[in-house]
């Protein structure tokens, strides 16, 4: 059931969102209409992938396939915290790139803060988050749970890329010529400047509260203490 799940959460995503069918559907059921299924069918096969995988970590029948070092477990405070700091300002970003903001390709001022490192910030995010989860945790089920948003993350900033430069032409290659989807390739390739000062404005406050939050509650929601050394706070 995990792997049917993880299948349809990834094929449901790049097939319908990421190909010629979005528009197909649109025409049928208008952008409301299609807003509306979309996001149904995104959000009940996440609640069935996350079901699946909690069976199948309960289950008794989850083998462990590589067992991870201390040190890995150590690490994903840093790793997880950059995560966030991509993550949450790219959500709290104007952005071409995420949902019904295609038309911000337009202003010549949105190229800013983590934009500057790519402009795909929450997906990037989202590969940092489940890369580490799947390299730390090694059971069979955490790996096809976790590589389901490591691959959806990943072909999903070229699927967005293609679809927006269909969609949006000249716009679209403005913005991308001053950004890059592989973070900070348009700044060592010289097409960008990194101002640091913009990345640690409110939205660097927002993203760290959020981290803070997710960080002490995470025993509590998964009973597992993400601190060095298995810390447990309470």
């Amino acid at each position: 059931m995990l792997i049917a799940a993880a299948a349809v959460f990834v094929i449901t995503h790049l097939a319908i969102a990421g190909t010629g069918l979005r528009g197909a559907l649109v025409r049928v059921l208008g952008e409301g209409g299609y807003m509306l299924a979309f996001s149904t069918i995104s959000v009940g096969s996440l609640v069935w992938l996350a079901y699946s995988y909690n069976v199948a970590q309960s289950g008794g029948a989850d083998p462990q396939w590589w067992q991870s070092g201390r040190g890995l477990h150590d690490s994903g405070i840093l790793i997880i915290g950059l995560a966030f700091f991509l993550g949450v300002q790219g959500l709290l970003s104007a952005n071409p790139t995420s949902v019904a903001q295609d038309k911000a390709a337009r202003d010549p001022a949105v190229v800013q803060g983590v934009l500057r490192i790519t402009r795909h910030p929450f997906l990037w995010a989202v590969v940092l988050w489940s890369a580490f989860h799947l390299a730390v945790n090694g059971d069979a089920a955490s790996v096809i749970f976790f590589a389901a948003f490591l691959v959806l993350s990943l072909l999903g900033t070229w699927s967005i890329d293609t679809k927006r430069r269909r969609a949006l032409g000249p716009a679209w290659e403005e913005f991308a010529r001053q950004t890059s989807s592989i973070p900070f390739a348009a700044v060592l390739a010289g097409r960008a400047k990194l101002n640091i000062a913009e990345s640690f404005g409110w939205r660097f406050w927002a993203a760290m509260a959020v981290f803070v939050a997710v960080l002490f509650a995470h025993l509590w929601l998964f009973g597992v203490s993400p601190f060095p050394g298995g810390w447990r706070p309470y």
